[in-house]
């Protein structure tokens, strides 16, 4: 089925842009389907810390590092080089580039190799710029994972419709993995990117499905009378945190998806709500009224020992801690706008990310470096990604339907 994908719209790049040209690749006279220097090009652009060459002002365009003259892209004032060529071989692509300090004059990226099928030259693209991000940053690239979501289409007379949607972090390539006539929510990956586990209302009341990827079985994990909700994966992939009802008051609960153990972890008479577990595994963020308006708590796992981590805004909701375990953002309610917010989770200091409003479910790429997020632009729903320094943003709006839940894959 042809699905409409997200395109990428850079609302605000770095002050600064690192400037890049990407030479358009010798292909030695092969036809591709995939522009393989476009792509790099777009993806290091998306982050907002590059800004790429335009092709129509390139006065060379070198396929191997003789041909490389620094004073031509010295002129153009830019930084870094990249140039490479793609080769048939059997069947298979083989797409060789390298990368040039332009100010230092020098090779900073030996000639390497990255091959696959025709099928596969996204791939190959995706690999490139992840290399050439973490040469010239020292951060790893997170142009090869992928991005689920949830479409909804409401629809006048009809039923309505929800999707949900795997894609590239680009938002190209995007394929169903579901579809269904009720409500799709909080779709959340599995820490080995296999599986990822999910609300649907498709039965007489929400309950937690884990689904895998590839082959698109399913399995319902809880069907407890009430609330069935929020699941988050352990970092060890074998428990899920949730919400339950089950006993009258929505509390966190983790259920072992192996031995199908559920345990409490919270017992209080305000709502518990929206966990994600700590970096370490040893604690379970989550959101409570208990102290009168929503903030953000953490429960030790082993002792159930309840702490507020929150106490600057009205209210704070959806935690979410950063890989590298040292910050937390969430949804920052101040004046009466819902922004999102990271707070050092050392320090407490807070810094506010977003200028919009009605911005919802954060999810943090693998590298701890930017985050994306559910807001809306132009009447409709869409997803939107922001760093964590809060210097570039990026909007990724789609064709067709409200776009929510966003949920960054890990590393693959």
């Amino acid at each position: 089925m042809a699905q409409a994908q997200l395109t990428i719209q850079i609302s605000r790049g770095a002050d600064n842009p690192t400037r890049i040209a990407v030479v358009p690749m010798a292909t030695q006279g092969l036809a591709l389907s995939e522009d393989i220097s476009e792509i790099v090009s777009n993806d290091l652009e998306f982050t907002g810390q590059f800004a790429a060459i335009p092709r129509t002002d390139m006065l060379s365009f070198p396929r191997n590092e003789a041909e490389v003259h620094y004073r031509d892209w010295n002129v153009l004032k830019a930084e870094y080089l990249l140039i490479g060529s793609v080769e048939q071989r059997a069947g298979r692509y083989y797409a060789s580039y390298q990368l040039f300090d332009v100010l230092g004059q020098r090779k900073v990226l030996p000639k390497l190799s990255v091959d696959g099928t025709e099928a596969q030259l996204r791939d190959l693209a995706h690999h490139i710029s992840d290399k050439v991000y973490e040469t010239i940053t020292g951060i790893r690239g997170i142009f090869s994972t992928k991005l689920i979501y949830v479409e909804a289409f409401q629809q006048k007379g009809r039923n309505d419709k929800y999707r949900l949607m795997l894609s590239d972090v680009d938002g190209a390539r995007s394929r169903l993995l579901l579809e269904s006539g009720e409500p799709i929510m909080s779709p959340m990956w599995s820490p080995d990117g296999r599986r990822v586990a999910y609300v649907s209302f498709e039965s007489d009341r929400p309950a937690v499905y884990v689904q895998e990827i590839a082959t698109g079985r399913r399995e319902q994990l809880t069907n407890f009378k009430g609330l069935n909700g929020a699941p988050a994966w352990a970092p060890d992939g074998q428990r899920l945190a949730l919400v339950l009802s089950k006993d009258g008051n929505p509390e966190i609960y983790t259920l072992n998806i192996i031995t199908r153990q559920l345990s409490r972890m919270t017992n209080h008479f305000g709502i518990d709500t929206e966990p994600a577990w700590t970096a370490d595994g040893t604690g379970i963020i989550f959101t409570s009224n208990r102290g009168g308006k929503p903030q953000i708590y953490q429960v030790n796992v082993a002792t159930l020992q309840v702490e507020r981590v929150t106490f600057d805004g009205e209210q704070n909701t959806r935690g979410r801690v950063s890989p590298d375990g040292k910050s937390l953002v969430m949804v920052h309610q101040r004046g009466g706008t819902y922004h999102l917010a990271a707070q050092d989770l050392k320090t407490g200091n807070l810094r506010i990310l977003t200028e919009t409003d009605l911005d919802e479910s954060p999810t943090i790429a693998p590298n701890g470096a930017m985050l994306m997020y559910a807001t809306r632009f132009g009447g409709k729903g869409i997803l939107a990604a922001v760093s964590l320094d809060a210097r570039t943003r990026v909007r990724l709006p789609s064709k067709q339907g409200d776009v929510r839940e966003p949920a960054w894959s890990p590393f693959f």
